[in-house]
């Protein structure tokens, strides 16, 4: 009998699996810090998260999800990415990674709680543990932020 593991193209995997995964599995961070609710979209250049905003949610202010919000859901979401290539590609742990940098920040809306907000980020370079991305985040059609973000990642300890 063959695992079904052995006979998916991870390096290419559908919308429907990755929509099925544990974002938890994916990322260092954990409740209540958690900014994405589901990975969307997998490919190495391109990725793509969901949140639904709650109440509880941490950067929830006056009913809207804050700038800061925003800034941690896209980081995130990069974090999301390499959180799959590790797990399902590299089949290694979580690596931890630090906002280096982040440029032409333009936040033009903060969604109110209750809606689900779309982030899809869009790999530029990566080289030597350093990833630089351009972020967009929408709810809907209404763009909401849009940003460039550096982000490091820290090498597993020898």
């Amino acid at each position: 009998m063959t695992s079904p593991d052995l006979d998916m193209d991870f390096e290419h995997p559908s919308d429907d699996f990755v929509r099925t995964i544990d974002v938890h599995t994916l990322l260092p961070q954990q409740e209540p810090f958690v900014m994405i609710s589901r990975l969307e979209h997998f490919d190495h250049q391109h990725v793509v998260t969901s949140l639904v905003i709650d109440d509880a949610n941490l950067f929830v202010e006056n009913g809207q999800l804050s700038a800061e919000g925003l800034i941690e859901n896209v980081a995130q979401t990069c974090a999301a990415r390499i959180g799959y290539i590790n797990h399902y590609i590299l089949r290694k742990g979580i690596q931890i990674g630090f906002i280096g940098a982040i440029r032409n920040l333009v936040v033009n809306i903060l969604p109110d709680e209750g809606l689900e907000i779309t982030t899809e980020v869009e790999i530029q370079e990566e080289i030597f543990g350093m990833i630089l991305a351009q972020a967009v985040v929408r709810q809907g059609d209404r763009v909401l932020l849009t940003t460039e973000m550096k982000i490091s990642v820290k090498e597993d300890a020898a």
